[in-house]
């Protein structure tokens, strides 16, 4: 998979948390997503077990096979594999990149969250197909995301490296344009979809603002 076209498919990553979709099905939220063109979803689900991720996993593969978006597993390389997901996406406190990648399949993904440039260019030497990067706003959703590192840290880090760099934490629809105006090649957004009343119309929303 060639750089512009991963960039292109990372240019929204949609979050999967069931507790911020409650109290409706998790699964008819992320198709609403997918209807509406998210080109990538993440399963996160935190506080799930092994054995309840890969389910989820599982049925969410189908779901974006079908819809020809791709599907990362937050911080478990085993739950990625066993699901056949297109990859995973690796924090400070998971196996490293460069471990991961040598139990990976050819053309499977990882990515690494990073919010230092120097961090972000070891993930891609040690075989990182692109960067998490944030927390770029403050954010409710992920209470161990670390400090705000604003638009300036964010484009810090896109300028460091060649790889794809997504930026995540706080993203709204209104700052959507922002963030990729410091140079991200797209962003990852959690409450913005899946807390969103209409979770299509959400994804049409950050379309419009990324391409206006």
């Amino acid at each position: 998979m060639t750089t512009p076209d991963l960039s292109a498919r990372l240019s929204l990553i949609v979050i999967v948390e069931r507790t911020l979709a409650a109290p409706r099905n998790v699964y008819s939220v992320v198709q609403s997503a997918l209807d509406a063109g998210a080109p990538a979803v993440q399963l996160r689900n935190k506080g799930d077990s092994a054995a309840q991720q890969i389910e989820a996993a599982r049925t969410l593969r189908a779901m974006t096979r079908k819809s020809g978006a791709l599907l990362f597993v937050n911080d478990r390389l085993d739950v990625a594999l066993a699901a056949e997901a297109d990859g995973v996406h690796l924090g400070p406190n998971d196996i490293p990149v460069a471990a991961a990648r040598a139990m990976a399949p050819r053309n499977f993904l990882i990515g690494r969250s990073a919010d230092e440039p120097a961090v972000a260019r070891q993930a891609v030497r040690d075989g990182a197909s692109y960067i998490g990067c944030g927390t770029v706003y403050a954010t409710s959703t992920k209470t161990d995301a670390g400090g705000v590192i604003g638009l300036d840290g964010l484009q810090r880090v896109a300028e460091s490296v060649s790889a794809p760099v997504v930026g995540i934490g706080g993203i709204t629809v209104e700052r959507v344009r922002e963030v990729l105006g410091a140079g991200a090649a797209g962003v990852a957004v959690v409450g913005a979809v899946m807390a969103a009343k209409d979770p299509g119309e959400a994804v049409r929303r950050i379309f419009t603002a990324r391409d206006s």
